[in-house]
């Protein structure tokens, strides 16, 4: 009897370690999984694409219609802008840190930079343990060489004096996007490295649904006066223009509606790409970009500009409103205080404002992304 419970009692123990081992060894696996973004998973259970540099992959949002949201960047000729590897180093934490959909991440670089960024990948991938992430690079100079027609049409108005910063064919490359990105993309998003996600990527996409049916492109709008001074001849022979004039909602006379009147321009650091839209209408948006209606659109309005495709944008926008959809200034809350500096502090607060739970942060001209940051509003009454 005595042999038996001993028995009895090693059997017993023998389970309960052999189940204490299985969950163990399920936790342990799971934890794996999470923390080590790049190790090998089941490929049959998962989407891929070719020609990947490194991957991570995880079950699917069934929120999203596509398998990943495809976010485009520029991150070159790091050896003459170190302070790019900080803003790229904060733009790709925080991306990733807020999103809840599998994120592509799409790199133009040359092949110095493109070592740098790299390294900062891998390191945030793993600090954060994120599996809903891909990425892939495409070398800077064969993406110019693919739009040099559409730098040939830009460059001689709405650049700087060469060799200056925007003079460069890389602050045109989102006019051509449509012929970089591989067609399995149909919709995808360009942001400068300067910006820093404080909301999931995924409500920026949701943009896309409120898209008009022509709408090519989603931009915020400009929010400083840069282009109330740069239109400052075509305003002067045009005295009732809003062109150059900050937002303006009023309330429409009887009812609950509002009409927003000033048209500030775009500004580029944040910018929806619907490609499939460019691509279906190839001749007509290559005529729009073509050095005959560029020609065209700079005479008409007196435009001598330097910020590179953002000048184009805005133009279109003047031009044909249709083609853009402006997005809340919430998705690109600009920080940049420069031309209150130089001559507009009487208007400069109006067209600085931004209304509402910021999403994206922009530091743009240099200046530094707080911690938390706060700007008190204006009434548009005012």
């Amino acid at each position: 009897m005595y042999l038996k419970r001993v028995l009895l009692t090693l059997v017993c123990v023998a389970v309960l370690f052999l189940i204490y081992y299985t969950l163990f060894t399920e936790s342990y696996v799971s934890n794996q999984l999470l923390l080590s973004p790049t190790q090998n998973i089941n490929p049959s259970k998962y989407k891929l694409f070719s020609n990947v540099t490194t991957t991570t992959t995880a079950t699917i949002s069934t929120k999203y219609t596509e398998d990943y949201i495809y976010v485009w960047c520029i991150f070159s000729k790091v050896y003459k802008n170190a302070p790019l590897k900080g803003k790229f180093h904060v733009f790709l934490q925080s991306l990733l840190s807020h999103s809840t959909t599998p994120v592509y991440l799409n790199v133009l670089s040359d092949s110095k930079s493109k070592l740098i960024a790299q390294s900062i990948i891998k390191n945030i991938v793993i600090e954060l343990g994120v599996i809903h992430f891909k990425y892939k690079f495409y070398d800077i100079n064969k993406a110019a060489s693919q739009i040099r027609d559409i730098v040939k049409a830009m460059m001689p108005h709405f650049s700087s004096q060469p060799g200056t910063y925007y003079s460069d064919a890389l602050f045109y490359i989102s006019l051509g996007l449509h012929r970089i990105a591989p067609l399995y993309q149909r919709k995808a998003i360009m942001v400068d490295c300067d910006i820093k996600f404080v909301s999931d990527v995924q409500e920026l996409y949701d943009q896309f649904l409120t898209f008009p049916p022509k709408a090519l492109f989603g931009l915020a709008p400009e929010l400083t006066p840069v282009y109330r001074h740069v239109l400052y001849n075509y305003r002067l022979h045009n005295k009732n223009s809003t062109f150059g004039d900050y937002l303006l909602t009023l309330p429409l006379a009887g009812g609950n509606e509002t009409v927003t009147k000033g048209f500030p321009g775009y500004n580029s650091g944040v910018v929806l790409f619907h490609l499939d839209r460019i691509r279906e209408m190839n001749k007509d948006y290559t005529k729009l970009i073509s050095s005959d209606n560029v020609n065209y659109l700079t005479t008409k309005y007196y435009f001598k500009g330097h910020l590179g495709d953002q000048d184009f944008y805005t133009l279109l926008g003047f031009e044909y409103p249709d083609l853009i959809h402006r997005l809340p200034c919430v998705f690109n809350r600009q920080l940049c205080t420069w031309w209150r500096d130089h001559g507009y502090s009487d208007v400069f607060d109006l067209y600085f404002k931004c209304n509402g739970d910021v999403k994206i942060y922009h530091g743009n001209c240099n200046t530094p992304i707080p911690k938390t940051f706060y700007y008190y509003t204006i009434d548009d009454n005012v």
